[in-house]
C-alpha cells in the first residue's frame, strides 16, 4: 500500500467491542503502511486500559486521535460535530472516511457528502449493532431506520461484521445501494492461551454492560440452581442498569454469593470464574465471546446475532434468548460435569484461532476499500499489489 493511503476513522464512544474494532483495525492499517488518524468522543474517562489504549492509537496514527463532544442520542450539537468533522478530514485529505456505529457512521455519512465530490473520498460504514437492533415496530426504530434510508445514498461501501448484520440491514433497511461485504472481527495471535484459575474462582462470569434490554441478568437463574449447589456468580462491566441488578441481587437474597466487580479487562475476569456466561438478547458479533474462546473458558451463550457464526461447526448447545429456564439447566448442567463443555471449549479455541485473525480482519478490510470501492487507486504503484505483503 503506498505510505500517503489515507484513512479516517469515526466513532463514538471509545469504550466496548466497537472501540477494540477501530482501535485494532487502525493499528493494523498503519503497519501496512497507510497513513490513519481516529475521531471519537472526548468525554472523560479515567480508565487505565482506555488511557492505554488512546495512547497507543495517537503512537500508531499519523493523523492523529482527535477528540470531540459526541453524545449518544440525537441532538442539536450533531450538526456542529458533523461539520467539524467534515472539516478535519478534508483538511486531511482522506482517501477512506470510515464510520463506525449509529452515531460514527452518521457522521461520517454526512461529513463526506462533498468530500466524495471534491476530493474523491470513498465513505464506508459498519453498523456494529447500533440501528440494526432497533425493532420496527417501535417509533425509534421506524425512525432510525428511516434515517439509515436516507444516509444511504452517501454511503460508498458497507461492511457488516456478520452475516446476521447483513441479514438484518436488507430486512430492516433494504438492500445495500453500493458495494457491501462480510468481515468478521478478528483476535491477536497471542490472545490465545488456556486461562489458569484463581483459588477463590466463582462458578460463572459475565462481562459486560449492564443494560436489562441487552441481556438477562446474571443473577435471575440462581434462585433455580440453588436448592442443588452452591452456585457462585460473578458479574465484571457497569453500566446505565447496574444499580437496578444490586437490587435484585438484595432481593433475592444473593448478596453474598453474586459478585459485581466492576469493569475490568476480560483476562482478568476469566481468572476468576470456572464458565463465562454471555446471556444477550441482541449481540452482533461480540468480542466477549470470542476472547472467551481464545482462552479456552467454558461458555454458555444466546443463539443471538452472529454467536453462531463464531461456533461454526463446534457442536455448542446454544440456548434461545430471554429463556431463564434454559439458561438455569445448562448452568446446572456446567456444575454436574464441567467436562463437556471443556472439551468444546478446546475445541472452539482451535476454530476461532484459525479464523478469526487481526491480520486476516485488516487486510481484508483494506482489499474492500481498494478492490471494491476503488479507494486511493490513484497512489498505488502500477505494478503494486492491492494490499500489502
Amino acid at each position: 500500500m503506498s505510505s500517503n493511503f489515507r484513512i479516517l476513522h469515526c466513532l463514538r464512544a471509545p469504550t466496548g467491542g466497537l472501540f477494540r474494532h477501530v482501535h485494532d483495525l487502525a493499528i493494523g492499517q498503519a503497519e501496512l503502511g497507510a497513513e490513519v488518524g481516529v475521531i471519537c468522543d472526548s468525554r472523560p474517562d479515567d480508565s487505565d486500559e482506555l488511557n492505554v489504549a488512546l495512547s497507543r492509537l495517537e503512537d500508531n496514527c499519523a493523523l492523529g486521535v482527535t477528540r470531540l463532544p459526541m453524545t449518544r442520542q440525537p441532538g442539536v450539537n450533531d450538526w456542529h460535530t458533523y461539520r467539524k468533522i467534515a472539516k478535519i478530514a478534508g483538511k486531511l485529505d482522506v482517501d477512506v472516511l470510515h464510520g463506525h456505529g449509529a452515531k460514527g457512521g452518521a457522521y461520517a455519512r454526512l461529513a463526506g457528502r462533498k468530500l466524495r465530490k471534491k476530493k474523491g473520498t470513498k465513505v464506508v460504514y459498519t453498523p456494529h449493532g447500533g440501528v440494526l437492533h432497533y425493532s420496527p415496530s417501535t417509533f425509534s426504530g421506524r425512525l432510525y431506520h428511516a434515517i439509515e434510508r436516507k444516509l444511504a445514498a452517501y454511503t460508498d461501501g458497507i461492511i457488516f461484521e456478520s452475516l446476521y448484520a447483513a441479514n438484518c440491514y436488507g430486512e430492516l433497511i433494504g438492500p445495500p445501494p453500493c458495494p457491501a461485504r462480510v468481515i468478521y472481527n478478528g483476535l491477536y495471535r497471542h490472545e490465545f492461551y488456556e486461562s489458569l484459575l484463581a483459588d477463590d474462582a466463582a462458578d460463572f462470569v459475565f462481562i459486560g454492560e449492564c443494560v436489562s434490554r441487552a441481556s438477562t441478568s446474571s443473577s435471575r437463574p440462581s434462585p433455580r440452581i440453588r436448592p442443588s449447589s452452591p452456585a457462585a456468580p460473578s458479574s465484571s462491566g457497569s453500566g446505565p442498569d447496574e444499580k437496578h441488578f444490586k437490587r435484585m441481587a438484595r432481593r433475592l437474597g444473593l448478596t453474598s454469593r453474586v459478585i459485581f466487580s466492576g469493569p475490568q479487562p476480560a483476562r482478568t475476569a476469566f481468572v476468576r470464574a470456572r464458565c463465562v456466561v454471555v446471556p444477550s438478547r441482541l449481540e452482533s458479533f461480540p468480542y466477549i465471546v470470542l476472547e472467551a474462546a481464545a482462552a479456552q473458558m467454558p461458555l454458555i451463550a444466546t443463539n443471538v446475532g452472529g454467536i453462531p457464526e463464531i461456533m461454526g461447526d463446534v457442536p455448542m448447545p446454544l440456548i434461545p434468548p430471554g429463556d431463564v429456564a434454559a439458561l438455569a439447566s445448562q448452568l446446572r448442567a456446567f456444575l454436574a460435569d464441567p467436562k463437556p463443555f471443556l472439551v468444546r471449549a478446546a475445541a472452539l479455541q482451535k476454530h476461532v484461532r484459525d479464523n478469526f485473525t487481526v491480520d486476516e480482519m485488516t487486510r481484508d478490510v483494506v482489499d474492500f476499500y481498494i478492490s471494491d470501492l476503488g479507494a486511493g487507486i490513484h497512489k498505488l504503484p502500477e505494478a503494486g499489489p492491492t494490499t500489502a505483503s
